[in-house]
């Protein structure tokens, strides 16, 4: 238990509560009433491994902080006590104080904002997680996080709309606010609450309004929207904003007042309007998962179109199927299955902690996602044992159930659903919320786009030269490869056209990142468009059959180089375009362009800067 200090003032205990039954969000404030009587009362909580239940009768209901921001004067005081009584480094922060400023000479306004972990009713970085590292608490309501269960893959800090959860790249693994349970326990506030000088930082049970509080508003200017994850926070803000207010970080972000007095986000032109290549900052420490989504589609769809079109009857692939090329071809679909699951793992902040990423089912896609791609990798593997000519070891077990093609067909069968299940949740991974670029169903679109296109490019460079070489007639199969081509990337095309449509009318985050995706990255973003339109061209150039035999080849690697120089920029852009519903930082703390120039010019070697790079 924390040791209460015999001089502790009294504004750093917890006053008794007048609140309400049901919160702003109609949900009980008793968690146990809450949890229906799961939960029971007097649990200890282990705290620090110590047994014990203190002496806080408000134990069992929801707490909150409340921010006064006319009070707040960001002298960042919350933010040490949290780090130091936390003995965190330098570059984590679980509470951070940022603004939004506005207006002008003589009327000028800034507003800060701290802000931390605010243990929502929803907490989505639980439901994400695919270690089960999150535990949302019957006690105090508290969204507590194992820093030790977890394996560092950051997707609780993809869908966190306030960047509460903090990826530590040196310890490859995540840590976040634990609203100060163990001075709960003894009636007393959190360490930032105590810490605050000018009384804007508050706690206590939900709903429940400080002493001289008369607000208890969910939502401030610069706040996401609190639909998303149901916050606890209450907020006071009853001095006068501007009706559009900027953010002092980089991101190319402000906030207009709507008609119901909300504020909303629009893009702010920071970057300018000129179009820049920028191919350097393509790469980012999302590479992994560049790779792993492309190869996991690839073998998606090489596997798909191969074995799908068998047992369809195609007699093209029927003739691959009973030639020695169809083992390599499951093979490579196989391979390029294991190289994504390798990479995935490599993306970890604890590679080796790889195991985990199944513990979460029954909520996390990105189990569902991984796990579906491993099946699929499991049993196409099993398909391809079944598939040898010599396949000793089914038919000693099996007996006439393990010749080739009734086992090699139940374990194709097996793979299909595994592999579409693999797909499926890929693209969930993907609709957050919080992220505006991508929640939108062009994710889906471009991943089975490109499953199609690479899956037709793979089956046609093999099977094409295989068949020709087998002296078998080539063109239906170059047709129907064509087609997969042709398909794919016209569905890509339209999901890119109508992504940009609505990004452009959104006013949103995304709508600031397609903004930086046509300036910064603009030539960039051209070229991959052009790209797209080469391939449509190559791949009708193909369908309709004005090119056959031995002549089909180049035409087919100069399609195969500009789809996967398409599928790698698109990719790149896909990832480090992303802006996030985070809370405004300031001019050098939490401003990603300060941090992305502090590691170009080396200030990232001084600890005390609070950037370090990507690598753990």
């Amino acid at each position: 238990m924390w040791q209460v200090r015999d001089d502790e003032p009294g504004y750093a205990f917890l006053k008794e509560p007048k609140a309400p039954e049901v919160n702003y969000y109609e949900a009980p404030i008793d968690l146990i009433a809450r949890s229906g009587g799961a939960a029971e009362p007097g649990r200890e909580m282990f705290i620090n491994d110590e047994p014990g239940v203190g002496s806080n009768p408000n134990r069992n209901k929801q707490h909150a902080f409340h921010f006064t921001a006319d009070n707040c004067i960001g002298c960042h005081a919350c933010e040490a006590a949290c780090s130091e009584k936390n003995d965190n480094p330098a570059h984590i922060s679980f509470r951070s104080v940022g603004y939004v400023e506005g207006g002008t000479y003589p009327d000028f306004r800034r507003m800060n904002i701290s802000m931390a972990c605010n243990h929502c009713d929803n907490p989505v970085c639980l439901k994400g997680c695919p270690t089960r590292a999150y535990t949302k608490h019957a006690e105090y309501g508290a969204v507590l996080q194992d820093p030790e269960t977890c394996f560092g893959c950051g997707y609780c800090t993809w869908v966190c709309p306030y960047n509460a959860p903090q990826l530590d790249p040196i310890k490859g693994q995540v840590s976040k606010c634990n609203m100060c349970v163990d001075r709960l326990e003894v009636n007393l506030k959190p360490a930032c609450v105590s810490a605050c000088l000018g009384n804007a930082l508050n706690f206590g049970v939900v709903e429940d309004l400080p002493e001289n509080r008369e607000q208890g508003k969910v939502s401030i200017p610069g706040f996401p929207d609190p639909e998303i994850t149901h916050p606890n926070i209450r907020f006071q803000q009853v001095q006068h904003m501007p009706d559009e207010v900027t953010r002092p970080d980089g991101m190319p972000v402000k906030y207009h007042k709507d008609e119901d007095g909300q504020y909303r986000p629009v893009v702010d032109q920071k970057k300018g309007v000129e179009r820049h290549w920028n191919i350097k900052r393509l790469s980012s420490r999302e590479n992994p998962l560049v790779i792993f989504t492309l190869s996991s589609q690839a073998a998606l769809g090489l596997f798909f179109s191969l074995f799908l079109g068998t047992q369809a009857g195609i007699e093209p692939l029927q003739i691959l199927r009973d030639s020695v090329m169809y083992v390599p071809l499951v093979a490579l679909a196989v391979a390029f299955a294991g190289l994504g699951m390798l990479m995935s793992a490599t993306h970890l902040g604890k590679p080796l902690r790889f195991y985990r990423g199944f513990n979460n089912l029954r909520h996390s896609p990105v189990c569902r996602e991984g796990l579906g791609v491993l099946l699929f990798m499991v049993f196409g593997g099993l398909h391809l044992l079944a598939a040898l000519p010599e396949n000793s070891v089914f038919q000693s077990l099996l007996g006439d159930w393990g010749r080739y093609p009734t086992l090699a067909n139940v374990f194709g069968w097996l793979a299909i659903p595994c592999g579409a299940v693999g797909l499926y949740y890929m693209y969930r991974c993907y609709r957050i919320p919080a992220r505006p670029f991508w929640d939108h169903w062009q994710t889906g679109s471009s991943f089975a786009g490109t499953s199609l296109v690479f899956g037709g490019l793979l089956l046609g460079l093999i099977g094409v030269p295989t068949l020709l070489w087998l002296a078998q007639p080539a063109d239906s199969l170059i047709v129907l490869c064509a087609a997969l081509v042709c398909v794919g990337t016209v569905l890509e095309a339209v999901g890119l056209w109508r992504h940009a449509t609505d990004m452009n009318v959104g006013n949103n985050e995304g709508s600031a990142s397609h903004y930086v995706q046509s300036t910064v990255f603009g030539k960039s973003y051209t070229l991959r468009n052009a790209l797209l339109g080469i391939n449509l061209a190559l791949s009708v150039a193909l369908l309709s059959g004005a090119v056959s035999g031995w002549a089909v080849l180049p035409l087919a690697l100069l399609l195969g180089v500009t789809a996967l120089t398409v599928a790698l920029i698109g990719r790149a852009l896909f990832y480090v375009l992303v802006i996030p519903t985070t809370m405004p930082g300031a001019f050098f703390w939490k401003n990603k362009d300060f941090e992305e120039h502090a590691r170009e010019i080396g200030l990232a070697h001084m600890p005390q800067v609070g950037v370090v790079y990507h690598n753990h």
